[in-house]
């Protein structure tokens, strides 16, 4: 249960979805029964049957940021860079139109600090530090930053994602935004999300169910491969998130009157939890989330979840398998392959209840 071997499995590479269903809601769905394991086949707009008016769906409304630039160094090799802490450093704008932000990089060599580098329309910045395989790059500007950065930047999709020569068979800057993103900051799409069509939110709320948003904003710490072969000992990155006073009010509500806490994706499952106590009260506010959900975690709000597949050995496949019992989410990921499923980032769902 706490070897990362546990938590293999083979995905044939045809299975891995390039691009989204062709509506929203039209991906398919398989449900897993939480204690038994069965389970069923549907399509995604078929969640309705599944929820309840006394139900709170809780969204992560949290907006990818097209942080993914291409330049060259001064000395005219190519680079690219990856943008990680928009939502914190945008706040932090320095003097003479500058910002200062953590990024990835990828060039031929490692840049040292003092290094130039040149995007598209007069955009530049300078290394200033390397700590942990993270540098630090200040970025010169003139205009709007966020402007700028929305016309000339790229949305930065996942690896499995091929987008050869740049030619897409859909739109990126849109197919990979939840229709309710809305605060700027991830550097990965709450994936669970990309599912909701509006009209199938308004559906949702015709029959009672109460929507709630919070924000978690994605990192690419949630992404980083375990490296170790003793899953406890693996430290995941922490992520910032924020839930409002009325937010936080309408769940407890619903958990007091014994209606259930549906949570869209593995971001809001680890950003209820953090801020549950024993209870399952949650508090409101901003932070920091650094909650590492694998099993024998004890559950103490989430009553129902709405994901993806997720990619082997990855912390999001744990957080699963600690939710439902690792035989059955496994079980359950062995018949989507059967049934032809098609997987990750813009893949097809499971609802567990």
């Amino acid at each position: 249960m706490f070897s990362l071997i546990d938590y293999n499995y083979d995905l044939p590479e045809e299975f891995i979805a390039q691009k989204p269903a062709d509506r929203r809601d039209r991906s398919r769905l398989l449900f897993l029964r939480r204690r038994t394991g069965e389970v069923s086949h549907h399509l995604f707009y078929e969640i309705c049957d599944f929820l309840l008016p006394s139900d709170v769906l809780v969204v992560n409304n949290t907006e990818v940021i097209p942080g993914r630039l291409f330049g060259y160094k001064d000395t005219g090799g190519k680079v690219e860079a990856l943008i990680l802490d928009y939502a914190g450093s945008n706040k932090k704008k320095g003097k003479n139109k500058e910002f200062v932000f953590e990024c990835l990089l990828r060039a031929s060599k490692r840049p040292k600090p003092g290094t130039s580098f040149a995007f598209d329309q007069g955009l530049k910045a300078e290394v200033i530090d390397f700590q942990d395989g993270i540098h630090k790059l200040r970025f010169f500007y003139d205009g709007d930053f966020e402007n700028l950065l929305y016309r000339i930047g790229n949305m930065p999709l996942p690896p499995y994602i091929k987008r050869n020569g740049g030619v897409s068979p859909c739109d990126d800057r849109k197919s990979y935004q939840t229709v309710y993103a809305r605060q700027k900051g991830a550097v990965a799409a709450p994936t669970a999300g990309l599912h909701f069509s509006e009209k199938l939110l308004e559906k949702i709320k015709s029959i009672g169910v109460k929507i709630v948003e919070i924000t978690l904003h994605v990192g690419y710490g949630t992404f980083l491969p375990v490296r170790v072969s003793d899953i406890r000992d693996h430290k995941i990155h922490s992520e910032q998130y924020c839930i409002s006073k009325n937010g936080a009010a309408v769940i407890n509500h619903a958990k007091a009157k014994g209606g259930r806490i549906v949570a869209v994706g593995t971001t809001c499952v680890r950003s209820l939890e953090y801020l549950s106590d024993n209870n399952g009260n949650v508090s409101y506010g901003s932070g920091n989330c650094d909650l590492f959900i694998y099993p024998g975690y004890r559950f103490k709000v989430v009553d129902a979840m709405i994901t993806n597949f997720h990619l082997p050995q990855s912390t999001l496949l744990m957080l699963a398998s600690a939710f439902a019992d690792r035989k059955n989410i496994l079980a359950a990921y062995n018949e989507a392959i059967k049934e032809r499923y098609r997987f990750y980032s813009y893949g097809d769902a499971m609802v567990i209840m």
